[in-house]
């Protein structure tokens, strides 16, 4: 599965090959039918496993201790921390999931939806609390911090700056504009 989100990162779902990806791994084509059916059924492991991966650290953070403050800082930061080791699935996923057959697409979709569904929870916890503005959308704002999360893979390397930085900025931006008060996030956040 290595070689197919890279083969699929590389050149993209059309422009990939079954034998690029055993050219890859240095055995026959005809050998990956052995893992996979299809170069279909590739790119759905591919992105399921991206999305899973967020789903399950996603599920951990909501289901642990904090504030919707925290939780959400955190669900954050785990959404971007991953582009380093696992940059080929993630591109794979953010770019290439729309090429899959609509049964596999809806299959992958279900995790988003997960996904999704936790950050909005913990944004309703957050209005529910009156840590976050009561007048927020909470679907709105989740697919916003979702949509700038996933942007960061598109444009982190070319800015050079860590993605530690790029997660404290991001959350600094996303808490701020979000919080109940006027005061910045951080400073409360340091009493």
């Amino acid at each position: 599965m290595q070689a197919a989100a890279k083969v699929f990162a590389e050149r993209g779902f059309h422009g990939a090959t079954t034998q690029d990806i055993a050219d890859v791994l240095g055995i026959r084509q005809a050998s990956l039918y052995y893992y996979f059916p299809s170069k279909e059924v590739a790119l759905e492991v591919v992105c399921a496993r991206s999305a899973e991966g967020f789903l399950k650290t996603a599920q951990a953070i909501a289901a642990g201790p904090g504030t919707p403050t925290e939780r959400l800082s955190a669900l954050i930061r785990s959404h971007i921390s991953p582009i380093l080791e696992r940059s080929d699935y993630i591109k794979v996923f953010l770019t290439q999931r729309h090429f899959l057959p609509n049964p596999s697409r809806q299959r992958v979709a279900q995790v988003s939806r997960g996904i999704e569904a936790i950050f909005e929870s913990t944004l309703r916890e957050g209005i529910a609390s009156g840590d976050f503005r009561s007048d927020l959308d909470p679907r709105l704002s989740m697919l916003a911090i979702l949509g700038a999360a996933n942007g960061v893979p598109s444009w982190y390397q070319k800015e050079g700056v860590s993605l530690e930085k790029i997660s404290a900025n991001l959350i600094g931006l996303i808490l701020n504009g979000i919080a109940n008060n006027q005061k910045p996030v951080g400073r409360r956040a340091r009493r």
